[in-house]
């Protein structure tokens, strides 16, 4: 099954409408859909390296606006659509641990776990069943996915083809190293 979604995705990022798809396959990853952007946004980019900006934009848009859809979800339908999300991609063992911490760290999970790989889904259905201020909720979703798709635009930007390669495979690698540096800052500015 992922296989075929993954090859649909790849023919939409070639299509006349792909920001169109780039957008829906962003909104829609944030609250069920199995399969990142990242997926539609790498070979847009590297097709149109000018427009990475744009690319990044949409994609960031379109996720915190399918996140609030997945904050509405765990917000209002857990016990029904959030918790069929959330058991049919593996995710409750997860879940109990996250919706613990995510009651008095919900912000800084969004921002840290939010540039990762880690399925935004959780995060967001997450968010709504903990509570979490929805404004609070807002901000970290477009802080982490901003940071989150535009270090991954601007890398094939600046870098083209020979990038490509090294985000796809080390795409954890590369946004945990860029979480690992905005904490350290943070600390830094903190203990300043």
């Amino acid at each position: 099954m992922l296989k075929r979604l993954y090859d649909w995705t790849m023919a939409k990022a070639a299509s006349k409408d792909s920001t169109k798809w780039l957008a829906a396959v962003s909104f829609a990853e944030s609250s069920f859909f199995p399969l990142p952007p990242d997926l539609l946004l790498v070979p847009m980019v590297i097709a149109n390296r000018r427009a990475w900006w744009k690319l990044a934009t949409i994609c960031t848009l379109a996720s915190v606006v399918g996140g609030i859809a997945g904050y509405m979800i765990g917000y209002f339908l857990y016990e029904t659509l959030g918790r069929w999300v959330i058991d049919f991609y593996h995710l409750a063992d997860k879940f109990d641990a996250l919706r613990q911490t995510f009651v008095e760290y919900g912000a800084e999970i969004l921002i840290i776990k939010g540039m990762t790989p880690i399925p935004y889904k959780l995060l967001t259905i997450t968010a709504g069943v903990a509570h979490l201020n929805l404004w609070v909720f807002i901000g970290a979703s477009i802080i982490s996915r901003s940071m989150r798709f535009f270090l991954v635009a601007a890398l094939l930007y600046f870098f083209g083809e020979p990038i490509r390669a090294f985000i796809e495979k080390r795409l954890t690698l590369v946004t945990s190293v860029f979480a690992a540096a905005l904490i350290g800052g943070f600390l830094v500015v903190k203990l300043l």
